[in-house]
Protein backbone atom coordinates (compact mmCIF):
# COMPACT_ATOMS: atom_id res chain seq x y z
CA UNK A 1 0.00 0.00 0.00
CA UNK A 2 1.85 3.31 -1.22
CA UNK A 3 1.90 6.19 1.45
CA UNK A 4 -0.01 8.82 0.64
CA UNK A 5 1.64 12.29 -0.41
CA UNK A 6 1.88 15.14 2.10
CA UNK A 7 0.09 18.45 0.85
CA UNK A 8 3.67 20.48 1.23
CA UNK A 9 6.44 20.78 -1.10
CA UNK A 10 9.84 19.84 -0.65
CA UNK A 11 10.70 23.97 -0.57
CA UNK A 12 8.72 24.01 2.75
CA UNK A 13 10.11 20.46 4.34
CA UNK A 14 13.58 22.39 3.76
CA UNK A 15 12.63 25.44 5.00
CA UNK A 16 11.00 24.10 8.38
CA UNK A 17 13.76 21.76 8.83
CA UNK A 18 16.67 24.08 8.39
CA UNK A 19 14.61 27.07 10.33
CA UNK A 20 14.69 24.79 13.77
CA UNK A 21 18.05 23.78 13.08
CA UNK A 22 19.25 27.17 12.77
CA UNK A 23 17.64 28.25 15.98
CA UNK A 24 19.31 24.89 17.62
CA UNK A 25 22.98 26.09 16.62
CA UNK A 26 22.32 30.19 17.43
CA UNK A 27 21.42 28.61 20.82
CA UNK A 28 24.22 26.45 21.59
CA UNK A 29 26.78 29.00 19.79
CA UNK A 30 25.32 31.83 21.77
CA UNK A 31 27.35 30.71 24.80
CA UNK A 32 30.75 30.02 22.41
CA UNK A 33 30.67 33.59 21.11
CA UNK A 34 30.26 34.98 25.06
CA UNK A 35 32.91 32.32 26.28
CA UNK A 36 35.64 34.81 27.11
CA UNK A 37 32.71 37.51 28.32
CA UNK A 38 30.97 34.54 30.57
CA UNK A 39 34.60 33.48 32.18
CA UNK A 40 34.07 36.71 34.54
CA UNK A 41 30.85 36.21 34.38
CA UNK A 42 30.02 32.66 36.31
CA UNK A 43 33.63 31.67 37.42
CA UNK A 44 35.72 32.73 40.32
CA UNK A 45 37.75 35.52 40.16
CA UNK A 46 41.42 36.21 40.66
CA UNK A 47 42.95 34.28 37.58
CA UNK A 48 41.53 35.49 33.92
CA UNK A 49 43.45 32.57 32.13
CA UNK A 50 42.26 29.61 34.69
CA UNK A 51 38.39 31.22 34.14
CA UNK A 52 38.80 31.68 30.60
CA UNK A 53 39.90 27.90 30.43
CA UNK A 54 37.10 27.01 32.89
CA UNK A 55 34.99 28.56 30.39
CA UNK A 56 36.08 26.79 27.28
CA UNK A 57 35.67 23.77 29.21
CA UNK A 58 31.89 24.18 30.27
CA UNK A 59 31.67 25.13 26.62
CA UNK A 60 33.00 21.99 25.53
CA UNK A 61 30.84 19.93 27.85
CA UNK A 62 27.79 20.59 25.48
CA UNK A 63 30.11 19.41 22.83
CA UNK A 64 31.03 15.98 25.32
CA UNK A 65 27.73 14.91 25.77
CA UNK A 66 26.02 15.21 21.66
CA UNK A 67 27.33 11.75 21.35
CA UNK A 68 24.83 10.43 23.92
CA UNK A 69 22.19 12.78 22.83
CA UNK A 70 22.90 11.03 19.56
CA UNK A 71 22.31 7.93 21.17
CA UNK A 72 19.34 8.69 23.18
CA UNK A 73 17.66 10.86 20.55
CA UNK A 74 18.58 8.41 17.53
CA UNK A 75 17.07 5.66 18.89
CA UNK A 76 13.99 7.21 19.58
CA UNK A 77 14.24 8.81 15.62
CA UNK A 78 14.52 4.78 14.46
CA UNK A 79 11.91 3.64 16.54
CA UNK A 80 8.61 6.31 16.68
CA UNK A 81 10.26 8.74 14.19
CA UNK A 82 12.20 11.69 12.53
CA UNK A 83 9.55 14.10 12.83
CA UNK A 84 8.84 13.41 16.68
CA UNK A 85 12.18 13.69 17.79
CA UNK A 86 13.31 16.79 16.38
CA UNK A 87 10.60 18.56 17.88
CA UNK A 88 11.43 17.47 21.51
CA UNK A 89 15.10 18.37 20.82
CA UNK A 90 14.19 21.63 20.14
CA UNK A 91 12.03 22.31 22.60
CA UNK A 92 14.85 21.12 25.28
CA UNK A 93 17.53 23.33 23.59
CA UNK A 94 15.05 26.38 23.66
CA UNK A 95 14.19 25.19 27.36
CA UNK A 96 18.29 25.14 28.52
CA UNK A 97 19.35 28.33 26.50
CA UNK A 98 16.28 30.56 28.50
CA UNK A 99 17.34 29.39 31.56
CA UNK A 100 20.88 30.66 30.94
CA UNK A 101 19.22 33.76 30.37
CA UNK A 102 17.84 34.09 33.75
CA UNK A 103 20.74 32.27 35.73
CA UNK A 104 22.28 34.17 38.42
CA UNK A 105 25.88 35.05 38.37
CA UNK A 106 29.08 33.90 40.35
CA UNK A 107 29.07 37.28 42.47
CA UNK A 108 25.21 36.56 43.78
CA UNK A 109 24.87 33.03 44.18
CA UNK A 110 28.62 31.79 44.19
CA UNK A 111 29.62 28.29 43.32
CA UNK A 112 26.20 27.12 42.48
CA UNK A 113 26.36 29.47 39.50
CA UNK A 114 29.08 27.23 37.63
CA UNK A 115 27.44 24.32 38.77
CA UNK A 116 23.95 25.20 36.96
CA UNK A 117 25.89 26.51 33.80
CA UNK A 118 27.52 22.97 33.47
CA UNK A 119 24.38 21.12 33.67
CA UNK A 120 22.20 23.60 31.21
CA UNK A 121 24.84 23.41 28.17
CA UNK A 122 25.04 19.20 28.93
CA UNK A 123 21.28 19.29 28.49
CA UNK A 124 21.84 21.98 25.08
CA UNK A 125 23.99 18.69 24.08
CA UNK A 126 22.10 16.53 24.19
CA UNK A 127 19.52 17.84 22.34
CA UNK A 128 21.77 19.07 19.88
CA UNK A 129 22.89 15.47 19.73
CA UNK A 130 19.11 14.54 18.68
CA UNK A 131 18.77 17.73 15.97
CA UNK A 132 21.20 17.17 13.54
CA UNK A 133 20.18 14.03 12.95
CA UNK A 134 16.60 14.72 12.42
CA UNK A 135 16.81 17.33 10.00
CA UNK A 136 19.27 15.79 8.06
CA UNK A 137 17.97 13.19 7.65
CA UNK A 138 14.58 14.25 7.24
CA UNK A 139 15.58 16.31 4.25
CA UNK A 140 17.19 13.19 2.61
CA UNK A 141 14.19 11.05 2.92
CA UNK A 142 12.03 13.74 1.09
CA UNK A 143 14.82 14.21 -1.70
CA UNK A 144 15.12 11.47 -4.56
CA UNK A 145 18.47 9.86 -5.35
CA UNK A 146 19.89 12.56 -7.90
CA UNK A 147 19.24 15.80 -5.76
CA UNK A 148 20.33 14.45 -1.95
CA UNK A 149 23.19 16.30 -1.88
CA UNK A 150 22.17 19.47 -3.12
CA UNK A 151 19.07 19.43 -1.09
CA UNK A 152 20.90 18.56 2.57
CA UNK A 153 23.10 21.30 1.56
CA UNK A 154 20.66 23.68 2.87
CA UNK A 155 20.91 21.82 5.94
CA UNK A 156 24.68 22.03 6.13
CA UNK A 157 24.45 26.15 6.18
CA UNK A 158 22.52 25.99 9.43
CA UNK A 159 25.23 26.08 12.07
CA UNK A 160 26.96 28.15 10.17
CA UNK A 161 24.17 30.69 9.91
CA UNK A 162 23.20 30.08 13.62
CA UNK A 163 26.68 31.40 14.17
CA UNK A 164 25.98 33.97 12.18
CA UNK A 165 22.95 35.26 14.48
CA UNK A 166 24.40 34.66 17.04
CA UNK A 167 27.20 37.29 16.10
CA UNK A 168 24.71 39.75 14.69
CA UNK A 169 22.37 39.58 17.77
CA UNK A 170 25.21 39.90 20.30
CA UNK A 171 26.78 42.38 18.41
CA UNK A 172 23.47 44.64 17.99
CA UNK A 173 23.25 44.77 21.95
CA UNK A 174 26.90 45.05 22.58
CA UNK A 175 26.65 48.12 20.44
CA UNK A 176 23.12 49.69 21.57
CA UNK A 177 24.11 49.87 24.80
CA UNK A 178 27.02 50.82 27.51
CA UNK A 179 29.70 48.15 28.53
CA UNK A 180 28.04 48.20 31.68
CA UNK A 181 24.55 47.87 31.09
CA UNK A 182 25.46 44.66 28.87
CA UNK A 183 27.61 43.41 31.42
CA UNK A 184 24.88 43.64 33.97
CA UNK A 185 21.74 42.98 32.17
CA UNK A 186 22.34 42.90 28.49
CA UNK A 187 23.76 39.89 27.76
CA UNK A 188 20.78 37.83 28.58
CA UNK A 189 18.82 39.64 25.59
CA UNK A 190 20.04 37.02 22.96
CA UNK A 191 19.28 33.82 25.58
CA UNK A 192 15.41 35.33 26.63
CA UNK A 193 15.05 35.77 22.77
CA UNK A 194 15.57 32.49 21.87
CA UNK A 195 12.32 31.08 23.74
CA UNK A 196 10.52 33.25 20.95
CA UNK A 197 12.70 31.74 18.27
CA UNK A 198 11.93 27.90 19.45
CA UNK A 199 8.26 28.58 19.78
CA UNK A 200 7.83 30.01 16.25
CA UNK A 201 10.25 26.87 14.81
CA UNK A 202 7.97 24.85 16.92
CA UNK A 203 4.80 26.02 14.88
CA UNK A 204 6.53 25.58 11.72
CA UNK A 205 7.95 22.15 12.57
CA UNK A 206 4.18 20.78 13.70
CA UNK A 207 3.01 20.98 10.52
CA UNK A 208 5.42 18.25 8.91
CA UNK A 209 4.81 14.42 8.81
CA UNK A 210 6.87 12.03 8.94
CA UNK A 211 9.01 11.38 6.24
CA UNK A 212 7.73 9.45 3.16
CA UNK A 213 10.42 6.69 3.70
CA UNK A 214 10.67 6.42 7.17
CA UNK A 215 6.24 6.06 6.82
CA UNK A 216 7.08 3.39 4.09
CA UNK A 217 9.75 1.26 6.42
CA UNK A 218 7.42 1.22 9.24
CA UNK A 219 4.56 0.05 6.78
CA UNK A 220 6.26 -2.52 5.66
CA UNK A 221 7.41 -3.83 9.28
CA UNK A 222 11.00 -3.68 8.39
CA UNK A 223 12.27 -0.81 11.15
CA UNK A 224 14.47 -1.24 14.10
CA UNK A 225 13.15 -2.36 17.32
CA UNK A 226 16.91 -2.22 18.88
CA UNK A 227 18.68 0.92 16.95
CA UNK A 228 21.40 0.21 19.59
CA UNK A 229 21.91 -3.92 19.17
CA UNK A 230 21.84 -3.09 15.35
CA UNK A 231 24.04 -0.55 14.89
CA UNK A 232 27.03 -1.34 17.66
CA UNK A 233 26.29 -5.43 18.08
CA UNK A 234 26.78 -5.45 14.36
CA UNK A 235 30.48 -5.75 13.23
CA UNK A 236 29.68 -4.58 9.69
CA UNK A 237 28.05 -1.35 10.97
CA UNK A 238 30.13 -0.90 14.00
CA UNK A 239 32.75 -0.25 11.51
CA UNK A 240 31.22 1.67 8.96
CA UNK A 241 30.23 3.84 12.22
CA UNK A 242 34.33 4.39 12.61
CA UNK A 243 34.95 4.65 9.12
CA UNK A 244 32.41 7.40 8.98
CA UNK A 245 34.26 8.94 12.41
CA UNK A 246 38.17 8.81 11.72
CA UNK A 247 37.85 8.82 7.48
CA UNK A 248 34.87 11.66 7.34
CA UNK A 249 33.86 13.73 10.46
CA UNK A 250 36.63 14.54 12.30
CA UNK A 251 38.50 16.32 9.53
CA UNK A 252 35.02 17.90 8.69
CA UNK A 253 34.99 18.88 12.06
CA UNK A 254 37.97 20.49 13.03
CA UNK A 255 38.36 22.51 9.69
CA UNK A 256 34.43 23.78 10.28
CA UNK A 257 35.57 24.80 14.41
CA UNK A 258 39.02 26.53 13.39
CA UNK A 259 37.75 28.36 10.00
CA UNK A 260 34.97 29.83 11.95
CA UNK A 261 34.63 29.84 15.07
CA UNK A 262 38.18 29.91 16.23
CA UNK A 263 39.51 32.53 13.63
CA UNK A 264 36.74 34.89 15.59
CA UNK A 265 38.32 33.55 19.03
CA UNK A 266 42.47 34.26 17.41
CA UNK A 267 41.37 37.74 15.75
CA UNK A 268 39.52 39.04 19.45
CA UNK A 269 41.01 37.41 21.98
CA UNK A 270 44.85 36.69 20.56
CA UNK A 271 45.32 39.76 18.25
CA UNK A 272 43.55 42.34 20.40
CA UNK A 273 41.08 43.34 17.61
CA UNK A 274 38.25 45.05 18.83
CA UNK A 275 35.06 43.19 19.32
CA UNK A 276 33.15 45.29 16.57
CA UNK A 277 35.97 44.14 13.92
CA UNK A 278 35.88 40.92 14.98
CA UNK A 279 32.74 40.22 13.96
CA UNK A 280 32.85 42.28 11.14
CA UNK A 281 35.06 40.48 10.24
CA UNK A 282 34.28 37.03 10.87
CA UNK A 283 30.16 37.59 10.04
CA UNK A 284 31.34 39.15 6.60
CA UNK A 285 33.13 36.29 5.09
CA UNK A 286 30.46 33.83 6.08
CA UNK A 287 27.68 35.72 4.43
CA UNK A 288 30.13 35.65 1.17
CA UNK A 289 31.06 31.61 1.90
CA UNK A 290 28.23 30.30 2.43
CA UNK A 291 26.57 29.96 -0.95
CA UNK A 292 29.07 27.49 -1.46
CA UNK A 293 27.53 25.08 0.85
CA UNK A 294 25.35 24.66 -2.21
CA UNK A 295 27.46 25.00 -4.59
CA UNK A 296 30.14 22.07 -3.09
CA UNK A 297 26.59 20.38 -2.04
CA UNK A 298 25.30 20.15 -5.68
CA UNK A 299 29.01 19.24 -6.98
CA UNK A 300 28.97 16.21 -4.90
CA UNK A 301 25.88 14.77 -7.03
CA UNK A 302 28.01 15.52 -9.82
CA UNK A 303 31.74 14.06 -8.83
CA UNK A 304 30.91 12.47 -5.55
CA UNK A 305 31.24 13.31 -1.97
CA UNK A 306 34.54 11.76 -0.88
CA UNK A 307 36.47 13.91 -3.54
CA UNK A 308 34.98 17.15 -2.26
CA UNK A 309 35.25 16.34 1.40
CA UNK A 310 38.80 15.13 1.61
CA UNK A 311 40.13 17.73 -0.73
CA UNK A 312 38.46 20.19 1.66
CA UNK A 313 40.23 18.75 4.41
CA UNK A 314 43.64 18.50 2.70
CA UNK A 315 43.87 22.24 1.65
CA UNK A 316 42.87 23.44 5.08
CA UNK A 317 45.22 21.52 6.58
CA UNK A 318 47.93 22.52 3.79
CA UNK A 319 46.75 26.00 4.14
CA UNK A 320 46.36 27.25 7.75
CA UNK A 321 49.40 28.16 8.84
CA UNK A 322 50.31 30.74 6.04
CA UNK A 323 46.81 32.02 6.44
CA UNK A 324 46.93 32.36 10.70
CA UNK A 325 50.39 33.93 9.67
CA UNK A 326 49.08 36.69 7.23
CA UNK A 327 46.25 37.16 9.92
CA UNK A 328 48.85 38.14 12.20
CA UNK A 329 50.46 40.30 10.08
CA UNK A 330 47.25 42.09 8.76
CA UNK A 331 45.62 42.75 12.34
CA UNK A 332 48.70 44.69 13.11
CA UNK A 333 48.53 43.69 16.61
CA UNK A 334 50.69 46.05 19.12
CA UNK A 335 53.06 45.74 21.59
CA UNK A 336 54.65 41.88 21.84
CA UNK A 337 53.53 38.56 23.02
CA UNK A 338 53.01 37.49 26.36
CA UNK A 339 54.20 33.94 26.71
CA UNK A 340 53.57 33.48 30.59
CA UNK A 341 51.61 35.19 32.95
CA UNK A 342 47.44 35.51 32.61
CA UNK A 343 47.81 37.26 29.74
CA UNK A 344 50.04 34.38 27.76
CA UNK A 345 48.66 34.52 24.14
CA UNK A 346 47.81 37.81 24.16
CA UNK A 347 49.46 41.16 22.82
CA UNK A 348 50.36 43.80 25.33
CA UNK A 349 52.36 46.39 26.36
CA UNK A 350 55.43 47.31 27.95
CA UNK A 351 53.40 47.67 31.31
CA UNK A 352 51.80 43.66 30.79
CA UNK A 353 48.10 46.06 29.50
CA UNK A 354 46.55 44.32 27.12
CA UNK A 355 46.41 46.33 23.72
CA UNK A 356 44.23 47.06 20.66
CA UNK A 357 44.89 45.82 17.63
CA UNK A 358 45.05 48.27 14.38
CA UNK A 359 43.46 45.54 11.32
CA UNK A 360 43.05 45.84 8.12
CA UNK A 361 39.34 44.82 7.38
CA UNK A 362 39.88 43.84 4.00
CA UNK A 363 42.23 41.64 3.63
CA UNK A 364 41.23 39.78 6.70
CA UNK A 365 37.34 39.21 5.89
CA UNK A 366 39.66 37.57 2.38
CA UNK A 367 41.29 35.40 5.18
CA UNK A 368 38.82 34.11 6.72
CA UNK A 369 36.71 34.00 3.54
CA UNK A 370 39.14 31.27 2.30
CA UNK A 371 38.43 29.35 5.82
CA UNK A 372 34.72 29.55 5.33
CA UNK A 373 35.32 28.25 1.92
CA UNK A 374 36.77 25.34 3.45
CA UNK A 375 34.22 24.74 5.66
CA UNK A 376 31.83 24.30 2.89
CA UNK A 377 33.78 21.62 0.92
CA UNK A 378 33.62 19.74 3.98
CA UNK A 379 30.31 20.10 4.88
CA UNK A 380 28.10 20.88 2.53
CA UNK A 381 27.68 17.38 0.88
CA UNK A 382 28.63 15.73 4.36
CA UNK A 383 24.93 14.89 5.49
CA UNK A 384 23.98 13.07 2.09
CA UNK A 385 27.03 11.44 2.55
CA UNK A 386 26.16 10.23 5.83
CA UNK A 387 22.90 9.21 5.07
CA UNK A 388 23.78 7.17 2.38
CA UNK A 389 26.38 5.51 4.71
CA UNK A 390 24.20 3.57 6.72
CA UNK A 391 20.90 1.41 6.20
CA UNK A 392 17.07 3.57 7.01
CA UNK A 393 16.44 1.16 9.75
CA UNK A 394 19.28 2.21 12.08
CA UNK A 395 20.08 5.51 10.22
CA UNK A 396 19.24 8.31 12.93
CA UNK A 397 21.37 6.27 15.65
CA UNK A 398 23.93 5.09 13.27
CA UNK A 399 24.39 8.31 11.29
CA UNK A 400 24.09 10.75 15.16
CA UNK A 401 26.85 8.92 16.65
CA UNK A 402 30.17 9.26 14.58
CA UNK A 403 28.94 12.83 13.94
CA UNK A 404 28.50 13.78 16.95
CA UNK A 405 32.04 12.39 18.05
CA UNK A 406 33.48 14.48 15.38
CA UNK A 407 32.12 17.30 15.83
CA UNK A 408 30.93 17.22 19.23
CA UNK A 409 34.77 15.74 20.73
CA UNK A 410 37.10 16.23 18.00
CA UNK A 411 35.94 19.97 16.98
CA UNK A 412 33.85 20.82 20.07
CA UNK A 413 37.34 20.61 22.37
CA UNK A 414 39.53 22.43 19.51
CA UNK A 415 38.98 26.13 21.81
CA UNK A 416 39.99 24.25 24.88
CA UNK A 417 43.10 22.67 23.08
CA UNK A 418 44.06 25.21 21.07
CA UNK A 419 44.23 27.74 23.86
CA UNK A 420 45.76 25.08 26.30
CA UNK A 421 48.74 24.54 23.59
CA UNK A 422 48.72 28.39 23.35
CA UNK A 423 49.47 28.80 27.04
CA UNK A 424 51.67 25.84 27.24
CA UNK A 425 53.96 27.12 24.37
CA UNK A 426 53.89 30.30 24.09
CA UNK A 427 53.18 29.73 20.39
CA UNK A 428 50.81 31.71 18.98
CA UNK A 429 50.60 29.02 16.25
CA UNK A 430 50.77 26.02 18.49
CA UNK A 431 47.36 25.67 18.03
CA UNK A 432 46.91 25.04 14.61
CA UNK A 433 48.58 21.58 15.13
CA UNK A 434 45.82 19.91 16.29
CA UNK A 435 43.40 20.89 13.40
CA UNK A 436 46.47 20.21 10.95
CA UNK A 437 46.93 16.50 12.28
CA UNK A 438 43.57 15.82 12.45
CA UNK A 439 42.11 16.76 8.90
CA UNK A 440 45.53 14.64 7.84
CA UNK A 441 44.07 12.04 9.66
CA UNK A 442 40.85 11.71 7.90
CA UNK A 443 42.41 12.58 4.28
CA UNK A 444 44.47 9.59 4.64
CA UNK A 445 42.07 7.17 6.48
CA UNK A 446 38.72 8.26 3.98
CA UNK A 447 41.16 8.21 0.90
CA UNK A 448 42.25 4.56 1.73
CA UNK A 449 38.83 2.91 3.48
CA UNK A 450 35.94 4.95 2.55
CA UNK A 451 33.89 4.21 -0.76
CA UNK A 452 31.93 6.46 -2.90
CA UNK A 453 28.48 6.80 -1.79
CA UNK A 454 26.59 9.04 -4.11
CA UNK A 455 25.43 6.29 -6.09
CA UNK A 456 23.56 4.41 -3.11
CA UNK A 457 19.78 4.54 -3.79
CA UNK A 458 18.46 4.85 0.17
CA UNK A 459 15.03 4.42 -2.05
CA UNK A 460 15.38 0.72 -2.67
CA UNK A 461 15.45 -0.38 1.10
CA UNK A 462 11.67 0.11 1.13
CA UNK A 463 10.72 -1.13 -2.91
CA UNK A 464 11.82 2.09 -4.80
CA UNK A 465 9.86 5.33 -4.45
CA UNK A 466 6.62 6.01 -5.44
CA UNK A 467 5.92 8.32 -8.36
CA UNK A 468 2.25 8.96 -6.89
CA UNK A 469 4.79 11.22 -4.68
CA UNK A 470 7.35 12.92 -6.82
CA UNK A 471 5.26 15.56 -7.54
CA UNK A 472 4.50 17.05 -3.68
CA UNK A 473 7.68 16.27 -2.64
CA UNK A 474 9.82 17.07 -5.82
CA UNK A 475 11.09 13.97 -6.22
CA UNK A 476 12.42 12.30 -9.68
CA UNK A 477 10.31 9.24 -10.79
CA UNK A 478 13.28 7.55 -12.19
CA UNK A 479 13.02 4.26 -11.73
CA UNK A 480 16.45 3.28 -9.43
CA UNK A 481 16.94 0.35 -10.63
CA UNK A 482 18.01 2.09 -14.07
CA UNK A 483 20.43 4.69 -11.91
CA UNK A 484 24.00 2.95 -11.70
CA UNK A 485 25.23 0.97 -8.17
CA UNK A 486 29.07 1.15 -7.29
Amino acid sequence: MATSAPTYRLPFVIGASAAGTIIEWYDFYLYGVLAAFFSKQFFPPGNDTTALLQSLATFGAGFAVRPFGAAVFGRIGDIVGRKFTFLVTITVMGLSTALVGLLPTYAQIGILAPIILVALRLAQGLALGGEYGGAAIYVAEHSSDETRGRNTSWIQTTATLGLLLALVVIFAFRTSMSAEDFASFGWRIPFLLSALLVLLALYIRLRLRETPLFAKLKEQGKASTSPWRDSFGNGRNARLILLALFGATAGQAVVWYQGQFQALFFLGTNLGVRFQDAYLIVGTAIVLATPFFYVFGRLSDRIGRKPVILSGALLAAVAYLPIYTLMTQFAHPQGTLATAGINAGKFVDASGAVTAAQPEILPLVALVWIQVVFVTMVYGPIAAFLVEFFPARIRYTSLSIPYHLGNGWFGGFLPLIAAALLASTGNLYAGLIYPIVVALMTVVIGGLFIRESRHVRIWDEVGGQDASTGADLGLSSRDPQALATD
